[in-house]
């Protein structure tokens, strides 16, 4: 997607396919496992499907979002865009969710503290991008936003509020996905031969195949162990039953086993231009719009209690159709006032605004220069 600067020529920049294709399977992983989410309880195949998911994919959007963000001291530019790409689309769409609550029957309680459902990636996504010049400054930043993730999920006041307990949570993959930019690993991934480059992939595949064999038959002693509890970054360890010291521990091993699984995602991730390439620009209106889609079907009841065994591939299938119709032109046309604005009514004049297309990474990052 290019940019268009007041007083600069159009000016196209040159996209990568590899992060196109990773960021639309990225977001569209994101719709599977909030489309499966209430089979769960009543379908062992559900919840495998679903902690398989978990285990890596909202890890690796917040890496993906790592590796584009600017770690050097913020510009008025910058920070007019942290105010467009996610304050101003958070108020929006916080507001309208408490308007569909009310309308539903309801009370009608306006509170930004707390997101409802997707949002509090917007939040975290504030917090990262504005701590993360600090973080590069010492030594061991990763090391150190690990430490940070484990001690927060040992204090039960860090919660839901303004997204607390998963921005800390989640920390080291936005962390982990800016290291991966100073290691250059995509130049010389591309640089790779097709021999070389599956040998790579065949270890990729070879990790996915363990994990999902080890939670298919492992999967009620997962069950009785909370493990998606862990896996959502969302509650300190004392809420969900884990107030021993060890319980960091179980965090710190998912942490690893996700760094793991966003490297070999990326390895099995097309490096040429597919069908779905051009998809990858429209992740951020897949990640606002796919709630509304889904809601019907998570509130109707209609998911409730045991189903067919179709469902469950059914539903994984319209993940993927919903996430191809929310990539459509006319729906980026229609949504783009509200998920791309251009907001220049809330700059002071005198001030040098941005009057180009919004971009939020890891949904439509700026190109790769590696």
């Amino acid at each position: 997607m290019s940019a268009r600067v007041a007083g600069r020529p159009h000016q196209k920049k040159r996209r990568v396919p590899l992060w196109d294709n990773a960021r639309w399977i990225a977001v569209t992983l994101v719709v599977m496992g909030h489309a499966i989410l209430k089979l769960i309880h009543g379908s062992d195949l559900a919840y495998e499907a679903y902690l398989f998911i978990y285990a890596f994919h909202v890890p690796l959007f917040v890496a993906v979002s790592g590796y584009f963000a600017r770690s050097g001291p913020p510009g008025t530019r910058q920070l007019h865009r942290l105010l467009t790409d996610i304050v101003f689309p958070y108020v929006v769409f916080e507001t309208i969710w408490t308007l569909l609550h009310w309308l539903l029957g309801g009370d009608f309680t306006l509170d930004y503290s707390s997101a409802s459902w997707t949002l509090w990636f917007l939040i975290a996504l504030l917090v990262w991008r504005l701590i993360l010049p600090f973080m590069v400054l010492l030594r061991y930043p990763l090391l150190i936003s690990i430490l940070i993730s484990i001690g927060a999920g040992y204090i039960a006041s860090i919660d839901g509020t303004f997204s607390l307990s998963r921005t800390l949570g989640l920390l080291p993959f936005f962390v982990f996905g800016w290291k991966l930019r100073q290691w250059k690993l995509t130049a010389r991934w591309l640089a790779l031969g097709v021999g070389e480059a599956w040998r790579w992939r065949i270890g990729a595949l070879t990790l996915f195949s363990a994990l999902l064999g080890t939670i298919a038959l492992n999967i009620e002693a997962l069950r009785t162990l909370q493990i998606r509890q862990f896996l959502l970054y969302s509650a300190a360890y004392p809420t969900f039953g884990y107030d021993q010291l060890w319980a960091g521990g179980i965090r710190l091993g998912l942490m690893f086993l996700a760094f793991a699984l966003i490297i070999a995602f990326l390895v099995l991730v097309p490096r040429r231009t597919t069908w779905f390439t051009a998809l990858g620009s429209a992740t951020m209106y897949i990640y606002m719009l796919h709630s509304f889609v889904l809601f019907p079907l998570r509130e109707s009841g209609v998911l409730g209690g045991p189903q067919p065994a179709w469902v469950l591939p059914a539903l994984l299938l319209l993940s993927v159709a919903i996430s191809v119709f929310l990539s459509l032109p006319l729906v980026r046309r229609v949504f783009r006032p509200i998920i791309e604005p251009r907001a220049r009514w809330l700059f002071r004049k005198h001030e040098s605004t941005h009057t180009g297309t919004i971009v939020l990474p890891p949904l439509d990052p700026p190109a790769e220069k590696d």
